[in-house]
């Protein structure tokens, strides 16, 4: 399947998410415009290990002894300047491009309408990316959890649509952004300075293994977000999102968190870092953002 792109434009708020973070203009009389979409041909999908930020799953001994994001989950005791903590960013797959809300509603995006789905993009039914691809639109589909507004979205507009609706126009977004385009498993150290974002309310968008972008959008009233820098024991610097749950109670009590860092859920607030590909949306935090101390 050819899938041909065109820009896009947002009265209210532009967004754009590549190599290197996410950039948005909110409230412009114009928009932002993107450069041209390119095709989709062949597909690709980003086969990795399973993420782990969908908190009604368990995870496996295989994720605990493979998975490289077991290094991203800590305890929110711990979010403070001198911490030192084993990490390794992954760098983000650029290979598709958002397609424009007109094209992506036109696809299906059901378990339902899997094997059309499989047709369209030319994937064998039993490939590992059919496999990846079957995972995120179940995952997508499942209810939300307790207390959370989730929802898969297919397009820019669909994202900036979901996040101001919940958090109003005068937003910005925010990824994770690492110096250095390898990064190896190291020690990094929070540096002084971690910053708080004003605002409770904030929406999570986590990227998703598909043949174009999906992300795994939430809202929750026991999520606080943070901008921490770190350094790495070879230099390396990155300017990483923390997310921190202040409420875990309804979580899978074997989730990949409680493993690896030894808590059972609802006891104590889990952070996580986000991956570069991943998006926070909260109020702009130039002129509200508050210091930790």
């Amino acid at each position: 399947m050819e899938l041909r792109g065109e820009t896009v434009e947002n009265k209210a708020v532009g967004v754009n998410v590549g190599h290197g973070g996410v950039s948005v203009d909110v409230g412009g009389s114009g928009g932002h415009r993107r450069p041209p979409y390119v095709r989709v041909d062949p597909p690709y999908v980003d086969v990795q290990p399973w993420a782990p930020f969908g908190y009604r799953y368990a995870a496996s001994e295989d994720q605990l002894h493979d998975n490289p994001n077991v290094a991203l989950f800590f305890l929110k005791k711990d979010l403070q300047t001198n911490t030192i903590i084993d990490l390794q960013f992954t760098k983000a797959s650029t290979k598709n491009k958002f397609l424009p809300r007109h094209v992506a509603e036109t696809i299906p995006f059901s378990l339902n309408k899997f094997d059309e789905i499989l047709q369209q993009f030319s994937i064998k039914s039993q490939s590992a990316e059919a496999e990846t691809m079957k995972k995120t639109i179940k995952h997508c589909e499942e209810p939300a959890t307790e207390g959370e507004v989730k929802y898969c979205v297919t397009s820019l507009e669909a994202m900036v649509d979901f996040s101001t609706s919940k958090l109003g126009k005068n937003v910005q977004a925010t990824s994770t952004e690492v110096d250095k385009e390898e990064s190896q498993p190291q020690k990094f150290t929070m540096m002084p300075g971690i910053k708080k974002f004003a605002e409770e309310k904030v929406v999570v968008c986590h990227s998703q293994s598909y043949v174009y972008p999906v992300f795994y959008c939430h809202e929750t009233h026991t999520t606080r977000a943070y901008l921490v820098l770190l350094v790495g024991a070879d230099g390396t610097k990155a300017k990483a999102v923390a997310v921190c749950h202040t409420n875990t109670s309804k979580w899978n009590p074997k989730h990949l968190a409680f493993q690896v860092l030894k808590v059972k859920p609802g006891t104590v607030p889990i952070c996580h870092f986000l991956p570069e590909n991943h998006i926070v949306w909260a109020a702009k935090y130039e002129a509200h953002t508050q210091w930790k101390t």
